[in-house]
């Protein structure tokens, strides 16, 4: 027989999309959650990936488990190649799915503002593909300049140079400095890893911009102990496969990392919609597109205000937009009050540098040092989905704080994300 309940359908299984399909677990209502991969990611660690500090496992749940007791969802793997909103139907793949309720939730991508064909010289950092292949030019560089003879190669092979200030680029470059000095001073004859410069680029005139100025001059100073060269105000001209230019001034280098921008996924050119400049679906107060009720738009791809202000493109920002559009959908349903207007209730950001060094912010209360770490860390390990994969974090993150040591240090083939 077949399900006449109302059939709503996720595209993204992220922070967004996710939650969405939990808020519905009552609902009256049958669930499809599509997403071109069979795991959700906890993109936050993903830099850990990187730096050989976790394995991909650890940070990745199968989308089939996390939502296995929920008897009115299922899960389809597939690439979603358009949206058809006049007949109310998503392309996936080589088949259509119809829908009465769309809630998309399709993430970001990275920018290169206007310079693709820097990507293959200067990969981002957005899917575990991105780490694995990250990690694998961490090490071999290490590799590759303990058996040059080549003094000139080796000075590049051991510069690293990180572009974009953000928190991404202020835990990859700590990350990279804590993977030289710490975990790999003592495994090399030829070289002495300790020696390797790693080198914070960021075009705008400091770090962490949407942190308050006081906890941006201490994230400087942490990098500057952990032995990080901070570029400000310097945009990159020039990404090859022999170093970075910033205006006139080259440096050598063989492993460039991108982390200075975002756009959104094509999802606002799958609906036709109106698109802020990086690409975002732009909706309304109550999340959906204004000449579409039944379509939503949530987490990195939607463009949205709270109290006057953008939200930003963080995961509890994500989150919030998932519960909410679950109520709405659920009102709906059920024939309930409509909820208020969607808020976005900031909880504080934070970002960690490295060893005992975090910025923490919560308005009138700004936390670093120790105690910022400590509670990065803690609010990590709750926001990772699953028990077994809070155990296997903390328990890493234990042994590598006990012994200084980086349990994943594997070098993988490229197309391999396998430990």
């Amino acid at each position: 027989m077949g399900d006449d309940r109302p059939h709503v359908v996720i595209l993204g299984a992220g922070f967004a999309g996710l939650t969405a399909a939990r808020a519905l677990a009552q609902a009256p209502c049958r669930i499809t959650l599509i997403d071109r991969r069979n795991y959700h990611l906890f993109q936050p660690l993903l830099y850990q990936v990187a730096t050989a500090a976790l394995s991909p496992a650890d940070i990745a749940t199968p989308i089939r488990s996390i939502l296995k007791k929920q008897r009115n969802a299922s899960v389809l793997m597939g690439r979603v190649q358009g949206i058809d909103r006049y007949r109310r139907r998503v392309l996936v793949d080589d088949q259509e799915i119809a829908y009465d309720q769309l809630v998309v939730a399709t993430g970001a991508r990275h920018s290169y503002f206007g310079h693709d064909e820097w990507e293959q010289t200067a990969p981002g950092l957005k899917k575990i593909d991105d780490a694995t292949q990250i990690r694998r030019r961490l090490l071999l560089a290490f590799e590759q300049a303990e058996t040059t003879q080549d003094p000139e190669m080796r000075r590049a092979l051991l510069t690293f140079a990180v572009i974009g200030g953000g928190p991404t680029g202020v835990e990859l470059a700590g990350a990279i400095a804590e993977l030289a000095r710490q975990a790999l001073v003592h495994d090399f004859r030829s070289i002495d890893p300790s020696q390797a410069r790693v080198l914070l680029v960021e075009a705008g005139p400091r770090l962490l911009p949407a942190f308050p100025e006081a906890l941006s001059v201490k994230a400087v100073a942490a990098l500057k102990r952990l032995g990080v060269d901070v570029a400000l105000g310097q945009p990159v001209t020039e990404c090859s496969a022999d170093g970075i230019s910033l205006g006139a001034r080259q440096i050598r280098c063989r492993t460039i990392l991108w982390a200075a921008g975002v756009m959104a996924s094509p999802a606002a050119r799958w609906l036709g919609c109106d698109k802020d400049r990086t690409g975002r679906a732009v909706v309304g107060p109550d999340l959906a597109l204004k000449d579409a009720p039944e379509i939503f738009v949530i987490g990195d791809t939607a463009s949205v205000h709270s109290d006057g202000k953008p939200v930003p493109g963080l995961a509890p920002a994500a989150k919030q937009m998932g519960t909410y559009v679950g109520r709405v959908i659920a009102a709906r349903l059920c024939g309930w009050a409509t909820p208020a207007p969607f808020r976005y209730r900031h909880l504080g950001s934070l970002a960690t540098i490295g060893r005992q060094e975090a910025v923490a912010d919560f308005g009138k209360i700004q936390l670093t040092g120790r105690t910022a770490w400590f509670l990065w860390g803690i609010v990590h390990v709750a926001f990772l989905t699953g028990v077994r994969s809070r155990l296997l974090v903390a328990i890493q993150w234990l042994w590598a704080y006990l012994s200084h040591q980086r349990g994943a240090r594997l070098i993988t083939s490229p197309a391999s994300t396998v430990d």
